[in-house]
């Protein structure tokens, strides 16, 4: 069911410092924010051969954030690429994991979710049109 890795988030206060820092580690810029204008909220990099992204995201939008999962501390949901982000949703929780955050759609081509497995991990699963373009080259 999972095909492979998507993008990776990790979620910061301060998205532009965020992605300063990981620009000078990674030693490339994002090719990816929005807004495009004003302070980012969401920044993306291209890393490696098979070009998987990393994405900072603003601390505001992670899952549950201020409810006190870990916390504060920081952490990333790693999201797998599926064909069809409800019906593997629904797989995982008739397997005994929890939602821990629904459906959504995140632009065009893009749909994420992500589920406590029954151990305590996140498993994100995601539809992400980039995966597909690549798997087709």
């Amino acid at each position: 069911m999972l095909r492979g890795l998507t993008t990776v988030s990790f979620y910061a206060g301060d998205v532009a410092a965020a992605a300063d820092w990981y620009a000078g580690f990674l030693g490339v810029r994002p090719y990816f924010r929005r807004p495009v204008e004003g302070p980012p909220v969401y920044v993306e990099f291209r890393i490696g051969e098979h070009e998987h992204e990393l994405g900072i995201v603003d601390a505001r939008f992670a899952p549950h954030a201020g409810a006190g999962d870990a916390a504060g501390a920081g952490g990333a949901v790693v999201y797998w690429h599926v064909e069809d982000v409800p019906a593997a949703v629904d797989r995982a929780l008739g397997l005994g994991a929890s939602l821990y955050e629904g459906v959504t759609e995140r632009g065009p081509g893009f749909v994420t979710a992500c589920v406590r497995d029954p151990f305590g991990n996140l498993l994100g699963v995601m539809f992400n049109e980039h995966y597909v373009q690549m798997s087709a080259r």
